[in-house]
């Protein structure tokens, strides 16, 4: 049943990043109306960008955490490690759609090390 769960999750996130990108930012985003942060409208497009696939790698931190589970329990460790990863991977992304400019990367780059710092130690 697990199994199930995790795939219906991972072809989720996959649906929700690409059908989300195809058919509903890309449309979004030849509106001529956008709010112009920070001078433009790529930066608003940015974020928006960046925001909509994040929520995709969450749910693939979830499934992996799933996945470990049906091996074995569940450790602080696994649960620290997973998220530390999952939020190195989700500095990436203000790094590249916004480049930069939203400084959520420098808050998701610290809770990373922070979350793998702590998994060393258990």
């Amino acid at each position: 049943m697990l199994y199930i769960a995790i795939a219906l999750i991972v072809a989720t996130g996959i649906a929700h990043s690409y059908l989300g990108e195809r058919y509903l930012l890309i449309r979004l985003f030849r509106r001529d109306n956008l709010p112009k942060i920070l001078g433009s409208a790529a930066f608003t497009i940015g974020t928006l960008r960046f925001v909509w696939h994040l929520l995709t790698v969450t749910w693939f931190g979830f499934a992996y955490l799933l996945f470990v589970a049906l091996h074995a329990p569940v450790s602080t460790g696994d649960v620290l490690r997973t998220f530390g990863v999952v939020s190195l991977m989700s500095a990436t992304f203000p790094l590249f759609f916004a480049r930069g400019k939203h400084l959520s990367w420098i808050v998701f780059l610290t809770i990373g090390g922070l979350l793998l710092f702590a998994a060393a130690g258990h």
